[in-house]
């Protein structure tokens, strides 16, 4: 059986559905560099340049979208993070991939073999052999490390996300190498606001303690420590900052408490849901400052319902495919964070990225409030994250976007993955985002005639906006 590409299948104008579609996606899309502000990519493999050892472990190791998709189909654990050889892994996602069709998977894992490895057949189990070995023996070449397939891709800026007690030598490395693409790190000081938990939150201020070369032991020790730290990542080209939270913490306090509540935590002392809130508050809020003083961007991935399944994080831990869309109230904290940021003209430039997709409206509308003509998209509804980032999801952040802020000042598409081969996302996104304006240019709902100034909103979504915004 031929198990070649259908000619409509990932041709070069796949998700292009009209002519205005294909002329803006191939005129003003296709060759715009990538930026991917936001990534999990392991900075020790690009500083080391690593070398894959086969196509399981580029493609497979990490990845929490298609071990779900394994589980789903009844593939044993054991082909998914276990001790099985990494073919019998692989040869097990080739027999779930068929089973994925109508899944972003199905879309995703063949936009990755064709680019960059050149592979146009459907994976299958008939096929799985012939494709591992050919895209194996490709990642023994010097093209195929990971410098290499950044490369490949054009990625000018990757922005990886590193805790404030990270040493980032690593980045230091790729800066002192010369490599073309920028890798700069990203401050997530999720640790330094966990404090729900009082063993866990001593040790990691100990690390941090280690990092800074300053004790802790006060609330302003902490805040002497993050601001020493944020000041060293500024110092390595950093420009961003991230949190992951159910929800943004606006909670009420004083100094006072929150000095108080921190002296508890630090003595080992267990706090209330409602003492923990007001910590949490108080450590955002200072985050925050940090954020504007320096004119970074901060960002905010909010609504995941993390580790459901407590007897698999028992078994296998974290970020290992357990987590869910989650239906945390937003709105009021939100309001009230920015709020009280604005106040004293100390809101920085913002991103925030929506999970439950039944509050894009409410997002989209936040950000909007927020933005005061000092920075043109200063207040951004970010793109689709997660389980969103797949074309339906993509269209209705854009929908919403579009209806109630300026689609035109979107700082676009990123990545958010630990692999390499991820890149072929931000093709995936420029063709929706090609098919979605297309598609109102040959209905009438945007004028043909200015086809010139629609390209460049194009390019400017692809890639300007992104570079311009965050200065880099």
């Amino acid at each position: 059986m031929d198990t070649t590409l259908h000619p409509a299948f990932l041709d070069e104008d796949f998700l292009l559905h009209t002519e205005t579609a294909r002329a803006l996606f191939h005129d003003f899309a296709k060759e715009q560099p990538i930026i991917d502000y936001h990534c999990h990519l392991p900075p020790e493999e690009v500083a080391k340049n690593r070398q894959f050892k086969n196509l399981t472990q580029i493609w497979l190791a990490g990845d929490h979208y298609k071990w779900r998709a394994m589980r789903a189909n009844g593939i044993d654990e054991r082909y998914c993070t276990g001790d099985a050889d990494d073919y019998a892994k692989f040869e097990k996602w080739a027999e779930t991939v068929p089973y994925t069709m109508r899944n972003p998977l199905y879309h995703w894992t063949h936009m990755e073999l064709k680019r960059p490895f050149g592979v146009e057949r459907i994976l299958k189990p008939e096929t799985a052999r012939s494709i591992y070995d050919a895209c194996t023996e490709k990642l023994q070449t010097p093209e195929f490390r990971a410098r290499g397939i950044m490369e490949y891709f054009d990625v000018r800026v990757v922005c990886t996300t590193d805790d404030p007690a990270d040493s980032l030598d690593y980045h230091k490395q790729v800066r002192e190498d010369g490599f073309g693409t920028k890798m700069l790190p990203t401050f997530r000081a999720d640790k330094a606001m966990a404090v729900e938990n009082a063993e866990a939150y001593n040790a990691y201020l100990e690390k941090l303690s280690a990092a800074a070369g300053m004790d802790i032991q006060s609330y302003d020790d902490l805040l002497e420590t993050l601001k020493k730290r944020h000041d060293f990542f500024a110092e390595m080209g950093g420009k961003l900052s991230d949190h992951g939270l159910e929800q943004i913490y606006a909670d009420d306090y004083t100094d006072a408490e929150a000095r108080q509540l921190f002296s508890k935590v630090r003595g080992g002392q267990s706090l209330s849901k409602e003492e923990i809130g007001k910590l949490k508050s108080a450590i955002l809020f200072e985050l925050a400052l940090l954020d504007h003083s320096k004119g970074w961007t901060q960002q905010f991935h909010l609504g995941a319902l993390r580790n459901n399944n407590q007897r698999m994080m028992r078994t296998l831990g974290p970020d290992t495919g357990f987590d869910s869309i989650g239906d945390f109230s937003q709105a009021q904290a939100m309001s009230k964070f920015f709020s009280r940021l604005d106040n004293n003209d100390q809101l920085a430039k913002t991103i925030v990225y929506n999970l439950n997709p039944s509050d894009n409206y409410m997002f989209a509308t936040m950000m909007g409030n927020f933005n005061d003509g000092s920075i043109a998209g200063k207040m951004q509804f970010g793109s689709g994250w997660w389980f969103l980032d797949q074309k339906e999801a993509m269209e209705w952040q854009m929908n919403a976007l579009s209806h109630l802020g300026l689609l035109s000042r979107f700082v676009g598409m990123l990545t958010d993955s630990r692999s390499f081969l991820s890149y072929p996302r931000h093709d995936y996104f420029r063709r929706i985002l090609c098919n979605l304006l297309g598609d109102d240019v040959e209905a009438g709902l945007l004028p043909a005639s200015e086809i010139n100034w629609i390209g460049q909103l194009v390019e400017r979504v692809c890639y300007k906006n992104a570079n311009e915004f965050f200065g880099f």
